[in-house]
């Protein structure tokens, strides 16, 4: 899992980007992977300093590029480019593999390397034209800055392919689910939350052990018989030991966890949900007035929060702030924080949280809603375009067709958050409506309900008392104009 610090100079290690445009997968699209890439990779903490893109009919076997940009990214890094061939220990040497896009760590990868070597040459050829129009100009002068010592893929990697990539490059490789292992690990506050990211990272890391000193074997069990394991296989056993250990502690939280929300299943609850990074806590901010925390970073909120809508109503209505979805968010994240998302699932009421003004949000839609159909999460809910601040009017006014029935607001805008809060309002308990209330003196305390319940046009004072113009639900004046009646004032 990726862990960053800054060197003795203060200064970030700089990363560079690699992606592969495979069939299908349009420039926009590339474009916008590459760009949420780099974001992960500056959340983390890297200056990303270029990238290396490649067109292929599928990735490399065995080291995701062909030879001539696999050079391209060494120049980065100040690698060789060539993927030397892997020796087993003890076995004889063979001639050199410097581009056979071998050097697998196992008998059988070999094979599969062997046998798609064809393929993967055949698809070498048809993309060299390719690179050398889409080469980066910086790459002239890479020889002038330094060194990158992070290469960030945007796909996913076998540990074949990553160990290979490290060789010919000689600095940290990491795929995607790696960088947002390692952000998910740095962003993790509560107890629950650590352990759903260390449950994720160790079965992360399982299929990359590697096997020391020639796979020696331990001791057998009891009287040194049988043929006992190798080092490998016992690391893997601890892994395994580790993960059943971490499962049934979190277990036990989850169980609170299930026991605290059963205590306010009667209760009316909205679930903001959406993307990363979306805005999603600073509209809970806004919302219910609470002091929950709010950054410009992917994966800034890990843990659900619950707070109470402001004003209050009665009975309050519940809004909690989940954890953001992103694209190809690793399968283990999503098990491992099923829990968590289950928030989404139980809600009365989902608010789909967008960020309008991101070039790529429908493709973010498409992912929220794939992960809200994995945890089960059905409700009733409305799209929240939000950031409409940052959007130019063309744009507002496209949005405004494609998706007549979304809400534009901005969460940095008041009159934007009333309007929703009002809307949530009369969704649970009615339409709104405006009525006065007059409070006499001797029931004054009452004031102080009526704009924790209601929203408060106007408020005076007079001889008899206090005369407030409101706007609420129906029921909710009902319930205020009987509170008051109930005990009429004594002269």
């Amino acid at each position: 899992m990726l862990q960053v610090s800054t060197g003795e100079s203060g200064q970030r290690p700089r990363a560079v980007l690699v992606a592969v445009q495979l069939p299908g997968v349009s420039e926009e699209e590339l474009r916008s992977s590459l760009a949420e890439l780099a974001r992960l990779g500056t959340t983390l903490g890297l200056d990303v300093a270029g990238e290396v893109t490649q067109r292929r009919y599928s990735l490399a076997a065995g080291k995701v590029l062909g030879d001539g940009k696999l050079i391209e990214l060494a120049k980065w890094t100040g690698g060789t480019g060539v993927v030397e061939a892997y020796q087993r220990p003890g076995s004889k040497r063979r001639g050199q593999g410097a581009s056979d896009g071998g050097g697998a760590g196992e008998a059988d990868t070999d094979v599969e390397v062997e046998e798609e070597e064809g393929a993967a040459a055949a698809d070498d050829a048809s993309t060299d034209e390719d690179d050398a129009s889409t080469a980066d100009d910086e790459d002239a002068d890479a020889d002038d800055e330094p060194r990158a010592s992070v290469v960030l893929v945007d796909h996913d990697l076998t540990p074949t392919q990553q160990r290979n990539l490290e060789r010919a490059t000689g600095a940290e490789v990491h795929d995607r689910t790696s960088v947002i292992l390692g952000i998910f690990h740095r962003h993790a506050r509560t107890r629950e939350a650590r352990l759903q990211v260390e449950i994720a990272r160790l079965a992360y890391l399982a299929p990359r052990l590697r096997e020391g000193g020639g796979g020696d074997r331990v001791r057998g069990g009891i009287g040194g018989k049988g043929a006992g394991e190798s080092s490998l296989e016992l690391d893997r056993r601890r892994i395994r030991d580790r993960v059943a250990e971490l499962r049934r502690e979190l277990a036990s939280i989850e169980g609170t966890s299930r026991v605290r929300r059963g205590r306010r299943s009667d209760l009316p609850t909205v679930a903001l949900v959406g993307y990363t990074n979306a805005g999603k806590s600073s509209l809970m901010r806004a919302l219910t007035g609470s002091d929950v925390y709010v950054a410009d970073k992917l994966f800034a909120t890990l843990d659900t929060t619950v707070r109470v809508l402001a004003p209050r109503t009665d009975p309050p209505i519940l809004v909690s702030d989940t954890v953001g979805f992103i694209k190809k968010l690793p399968h283990d994240l999503v098990a491992s924080f099923r829990s968590t998302l289950e928030e989404a699932g139980e809600a009365d009421l989902l608010l789909r949280v967008v960020d309008a003004s991101d070039p790529a949000l429908r493709e973010q839609m498409r992912v929220t809603g794939e992960v809200l159909g994995e945890v089960g999460a059905d409700a009733p809910g409305w799209i929240l375009l939000n950031k409409m601040d940052r959007v130019d009017p063309a744009t507002a006014a496209d949005l405004a067709v494609e998706m007549p029935d979304a809400v534009p607001l901005s969460a940095l805008r008041p009159d934007d958050v009333a309007g929703l809060r009002d809307r949530i309002m009369a969704h649970f308990f009615g339409e709104l409506e405006v009525g006065e209330l007059a409070v006499p003196w001797v029931r004054h305390q009452l004031v102080n309900a009526i704009h924790e319940r209601c929203h408060i046009l106007s408020e005076t004072h007079d001889a008899d008392g206090t005369r407030l113009e409101v706007r609420a639900p129906r029921r909710v004046l009902e319930r205020l104009r009987a509170e008051i009646a109930a005990q009429p004032a004594e002269t």
